[in-house]
């Protein structure tokens, strides 16, 4: 049996590079994936607990994170792809301005 303690040593390793993902990266697509990675990390701590205080809450919890993570992605991408087609480009900083 893995301790609880490297769970969640996993899950705030994974949040940080998410974080750093966001900060630095200047792609939208990287971006996006940089915010996945952060919701599976938050998942992964709360499903953590979950198994160590025998509680079907957080995992339910978990169920509907993920569910909005998808609805998410479905979203940012089709937004991505519409910008994408108009800028010719997915860099953020290209999109401080909506005119094309």
């Amino acid at each position: 049996m893995v301790p609880t303690f490297l769970y969640i040593g996993l899950s705030a390793l994974l949040f940080t590079i998410g974080v750093l993902g966001v900060l630095l990266r200047r792609s939208a697509l990287m971006v996006f994936m940089s915010i996945e990675l952060m919701l599976n990390s938050a998942n992964l701590a709360l499903v953590t607990f979950a198994n160590e205080w025998q509680s079907i809450d957080a995992q339910i919890m978990v169920f509907f994170v993920i569910t909005i993570a998808a609805a998410e992605v479905a979203v940012g991408l089709a937004l991505l792809v519409m910008i994408f087609r108009r800028r010719q480009s997915t860099n953020i900083d290209a999109m401080t301005t909506l005119k094309g």
